[in-house]
């Protein structure tokens, strides 16, 4: 199976790459040409990934916490009753989103959270049960995560973006953890992509091995 790899994040530049012929669309960040090959297409979504990285991290904190806010208002409408439902939050990295206050309300309501691990490269990830209080490690990238608790399959998922398109592709950070991790997952979750309006693309140009969400919930 092809995947996405961008393990080193460089976060450079994002001039359009040169086996585009056009220029990047100012209002959604372009999209490659249907005949472009897989390696351009790579190309092209690590410039996407820079650029909208960049874009987030511009945002002062006042205004991140009054779009984390919305979402997190927005999310209790997808998702619905979360009375005895385990729900895979995120812990935020790179100016994702913060949910965390959400994710307490989620316990609160009689839900359980749990965190995503990465096990190893190439792997699907692991979800952990986490509550405040409980221990937490370094992971990859430097994410917190739990650093013990039982392994359990969650009945909903949800997945940062970096950047989303209208068919509910999501744009990551180029390991393909969440798709490999759906695709290999017993039942199949509902699946929640999580980011900034500011971050929708034209496309993402999926591929195969790509699984659009159930939903993408912005501000």
């Amino acid at each position: 199976m092809a995947e996405e790899r961008d393990p080193d994040l460089e976060i450079n530049e994002y001039a359009s790459p040169p086996c585009y012929a056009h220029e990047l669309s100012s209002e959604y960040g372009g999209q490659a040409e249907p005949g472009d090959s897989w390696s351009c297409v790579l190309r092209w979504r690590k410039a996407e990934r820079q650029r909208l990285i960049e874009e987030r991290l511009a945002i002062d904190a006042e205004e991140r916490g009054a779009k984390s806010n919305r979402i997190a208002s927005r999310l209790d409408l997808a998702i619905g009753k979360v009375s005895g439902r385990i729900v895979s939050g995120y812990w935020p990295f790179r100016g994702e989103p913060d949910l965390r206050n959400w994710a307490i309300t989620v316990i609160e309501r009689g839900g359980r959270i749990a965190l995503p691990v990465v096990i190893r490269k190439g792997w699907p990830l692991e979800f952990r049960i986490w509550s405040p209080g409980d221990p937490l490690e370094r992971g990859v990238w430097n994410i917190l995560v739990p650093s013990r608790g039982p392994s359990v399959v969650p009945d909903v998922v949800i997945a940062p973006v970096v950047g989303f398109d209208s068919a509910n592709y999501r744009l990551g950070y180029g390991g393909g953890f969440f798709d490999r991790t759906l695709a290999a997952m017993p039942r199949r979750p509902l699946s929640i992509g999580v980011g900034y309006a500011g971050s929708r693309l034209e496309t993402i140009r999926p591929q195969p091995h790509d699984i659009a969400m159930d939903a993408i919930v912005t501000d």
